[in-house]
Parts: C-alpha cells; structure tokens; sequence
C-alpha cells in the first residue's frame, strides 16, 4: 500500500475533515481509501502539527488492519514520539493504546514486548487514579473507571504470559507472574481473563487444585450470558480456556465451552479437534473404570462406546474443515488422526447411518441457532 501524498497545502479545517474522512474509510473496510486520507492528513500538519498525534495514531490503526505490519509500527511509534507518558489526551490520538498495540507488534518480543506493555500499564494508571480521585461519577465516567480497570487486568495477563513463555528462563519469572496476577485478580476480579491467566500460572506451578478453583470461576462470570453479551470471552480466549480445562482434567466443563463454540462458529478446526479429544479422554475413563469393576457394570461397557462414537463425529468433523482450509498445524492434524484410528480399531468403521444420524443433529443444532439469533 503507498498512499499519495497532496500537492497543495491543505488548512486545518481540511485537515480535519481528511481525519474524519479516513476514519469513515477505514470503518466501511475501504483501507487504501483510508491509507491516501490519513496519510496526506499527517503530511498536511507535518512535525509539530495540531493533528500530527492524531494522524500518526490512524494511520498506524489503518496498516494494522492492512497487514501492513512494519509501517504501523513506525506510525505508533511517530506518535509515542508526541506522547511519551501517554497524558495527551484520547481524543487526539493520546493515552495508553499505542504503547499496548507496539507491545503486540514488537519484532523482539520478550523484553521489548514487557517495556512497551509497562509504558501503557503506566498511562492506564493514571487514568484510573484520576477517575478514582472523582468522588461523586457520571454514568459515563463510571463506565470509563470500569473499562480502564478491565484493560489494565488484561495488560498484566498480557506480561505475564510474556513472562511463562519468551522470559521464562528469567530467575525472577515466577515471582513476577506471581506479583502480576496478584495485582490482576485485584484490579480485574470481574473478568474471565484474569482467573485463566491465574490457572495458567498454578498450572505451571503443579498447583493443580487451585488451577481448577480458578477457571471454574472464569467459567462461571459468562457461561450464563447470552452469546452477543459483551462479558462472553473473544473465541481465541476460549479456545484456550478449554485446553486448560482439559489440561486440569475437567472435561464436562470443557465439552460444554466446546459446544458453544461450535455454535458460535461450526467452521472452527481446533473446537471441533478439541471436542472430540475431550470426548475420547471421557469415553477412556469409562472404559476404564468399567473394566475395574467386578460385578460386570450392566451397561457401562456401552457407554463409552457410546462417547467414542460421538468423538468420532467430532474428528471427523474436524479433519474435513482441516482438509478443507489447509490447516497448517499439522500436529493437530496428526493426532486427530490417531485418535480416529484408535477409536475405529476398538469400535469398528463407523456405520452409514451413524454418519446419516450426525448429519442432521448438526443441521438441526445449526437451525435451532440460527432461530435463536
């Protein structure tokens, strides 16, 4: 993308309008629109300029959603120039974001990505402190309070993820994911992010008890919610909620995330390759604990064959959308294939009208949602 550049000296009133302008572009998915508007926008008030911070700041926005990675990096880092603390204010391009957005496009990542999250986490606390110290709050200050706590509990996840993986040979790891959660679960106590973050860290730890405690109440702050709420997790956060759920062995728990997920998107090559894990894992359990008891447990001999079956399905399910898409995890791949073979070497191939019967519950779920939204 090479935006063109203006060959007249536009005035601030025009500049203003090429903003709004761009902005208008950038949200009806038109990006080389935006690109040209921003850009001869930031020409236009040039270094120093009253709408420099503001330019800057969309711009970069502009070519992340391009893919334009390295030319959004040097639009944020043009405005963190203007705005080193993050005080300007938001309105003009000012505040936390730019600091948190470099920290996500850092090349370097480990250290270089922790600077860049501290400089926004540093910005995010004296804008809640300043609402803070607000003793009597407008609806809408009430609001900003709330959202600003939200995101600076969702920054400390960030580091501290950060620091079990790029930093994790770092002597102080554990004690600052320990300081950073700590802090997290009492800024952030409301959000589903945190308590995940928390089981991830007693994960590591072989705290498995307390991992458990955790996203339990992770589950428990939106799995009542209805799918459009703004409480309900993003699905990349899901996603891995419910790998920790099964790393924790708390498969029902994990079934049920899964089951939603594939409601909310049915074309999902993890969700489906994650239910049928989790069903086989369940179906395992049984298995083993019929063959435990003495008596010949009437009927427990069929059940898990009846969740292998429905694994199966969700295998199979899974390895047609990874053929489809040319899903590029390949282990994923490779293990939902030996969980097939496995299933198929115990229980048969599966039957024409087993295949029929999965067919149409999945039609009908998918009518039933659809009926729902």
């Amino acid at each position: 993308m090479a935006p063109s550049r203006p060959d007249n000296k536009v005035s601030k009133p025009d500049i203003a309008k090429l903003i709004v302008d761009a902005q208008t572009q950038l949200e009806i998915g038109k990006l080389d629109e935006a690109a040209t508007l921003a850009q001869q926008a930031l020409d236009a008030t040039g270094q120093g300029g009253d709408f420099e911070l503001s330019a800057a700041n969309l711009l970069g926005t502009i070519f992340i959603e391009s893919g334009d990675i390295d030319e959004a990096r040097a639009a944020f880092e043009r405005a963190v120039f203007l705005d080193q603390d993050g005080t300007a204010d938001e309105k003009i391009g000012g505040g936390p974001e730019k600091f948190l957005l470099l920290a996500q496009l850092s090349e370097e990542g480990g250290l270089d990505t922790v600077q860049w999250f501290e400089r926004g986490a540093a910005a995010l606390r004296k804008q809640i402190q300043a609402l803070t110290e607000i003793p009597r709050k407008t609806p809408e200050q009430q609001l900003a309070f709330n959202e600003k706590q939200q995101k600076f509990g969702g920054v400390l996840c960030a580091v501290t993820e950060v620091y079990m993986t790029d930093l994790s040979w770092e002597p102080d790891a554990e004690s600052r994911c320990e300081a950073l959660i700590t802090e997290a679960m009492l800024i952030a106590p409301a959000s589903p992010e945190t308590w995940q973050t928390v089981a991830n860290v007693r994960i590591s730890q072989n705290r498995a008890n307390e991992a458990q405690t955790a996203l339990r109440r992770s589950l428990e702050l939106w799995q009542d919610l209805p799918p459009e709420h703004p409480g309900v997790p993003e699905f990349p956060t899901r996603i891995g909620l419910a790998r920790l759920l099964l790393e924790t062995e708390l498969e029902e728990e994990a079934l049920r995330v899964l089951e939603r997920l594939i409601t909310d998107d049915d074309s999902s090559v993890e969700a489906w390759y994650l239910g049928g894990w989790c069903l086989y894992i369940t179906g395992e359990k049984l298995r083993e604990t019929a063959a435990k008891r003495s008596n010949g447990a009437s009927g427990a001999d069929e059940e898990w064959k009846e969740v292998w079956k429905s694994s199966r399905q969700w295998l199979t399910k899974c390895l047609k959308l990874y053929e489809l898409q040319d899903y590029e995890d390949e282990r994923l791949g490779e293990h939902a294939k030996e969980l097939l073979k496995n299933i198929n070497k115990e229980l048969g191939a599966p039957t024409e009208g087993e295949e029929d019967e999965w067919e149409d519950a999945t039609d009908n779920e998918e009518e039933d949602a659809e009926m729902q939204g």
